[in-house]
C-alpha cells in the first residue's frame, strides 16, 4: 500500500495568540497545514516537501536582542510566503525592508483602504457581513481588519508593492508577486 500524498503548508509559530486559528483556517480550505515552532531544524520542515509557508505574528520586534528569526530555508526555498503580523515585520526586515515603532500600538478594529481593489489577489476576499449576492463582483475598497502591533513596515524591500493601509499602517499590505511574497500587518 503506497502512502497518499499531499501538498502541505507548513505555519511557522512566533507566538502568536492565533497559530492555532491560522492553522486551522487553512485546514478548513481543504489545504493540508502543519504547525511548528519558528525554531524547528530545517531538516524536519523540509523533509514536508512543504509549498509554501505561513509566518504568524508574535509579540516580538524583529530589533529585540534574541528575538525569533526568518530562518533562511524559507527564503532560500523559492517557495510562496504569506507573513502575518510579525511575520510580516520579518519577511520586510529579511529583504532589506525597514520596520519601526510606531507611535502608538495599534490594538483592536481598523478600516483597511485597499489601494487596488481590483487587484487579482483579492478575487474570493470576502468577509462573513459582505452583503453582495456576487462572490465575483469588485469588492469595495474599504474592509474591517483586527489589528494588535506596536511595530510596523516603514519602508517595503525592493520589489514588494503596496496593496492596502490603514490610518496607522502605511503598508497593511504588500507583495512582491515575482517572488511569490505576500504580507500582511493585520490579523486575516
Amino acid at each position: 500500500m503506497t502512502q497518499r500524498q499531499h501538498d502541505t503548508i507548513v505555519v511557522l509559530d512566533y507566538g502568536s495568540q492565533y497559530s492555532q486559528l491560522i492553522a486551522r483556517r487553512v485546514r478548513e480550505a481543504n489545504v493540508f497545514c502543519e504547525l511548528f515552532s519558528w525554531s524547528t531544524p530545517a531538516d524536519t520542515i523540509l523533509a514536508l516537501n512543504p509549498k509554501g509557508f505561513i509566518l504568524s505574528g508574535g509579540p516580538n520586534s524583529v530589533y529585540d536582542a534574541g528575538a525569533p528569526t526568518l530562518p533562511a530555508y524559507v527564503l532560500a526555498s523559492g517557495l510562496p510566503v504569506l507573513g502575518i503580523c510579525y511575520g510580516m515585520q520579518l519577511l520586510a526586515h529579511g529583504r532589506h525592508g525597514r520596520v519601526g515603532s510606531s507611535p502608538k500600538r495599534e490594538y483592536g478594529p481598523a478600516t483597511l483602504y485597499l489601494n487596488e481593489p481590483d487587484n487579482p489577489l483579492f478575487t474570493d476576499w470576502r468577509l462573513e457581513t459582505d452583503p453582495s449576492p456576487n462572490l465575483h463582483s469588485p469588492i469595495s475598497n474599504l474592509q474591517q481588519v483586527w489589528m494588535s502591533h506596536g511595530d510596523k513596515v516603514e519602508q517595503l524591500p525592493p520589489g514588494f508593492r503596496p496593496l492596502a493601509h490603514t490610518a496607522n499602517s502605511p503598508f497593511a499590505a504588500a507583495a512582491d508577486v515575482a517572488r511569490g511574497y505576500y504580507a500582511v500587518q493585520f490579523h486575516p
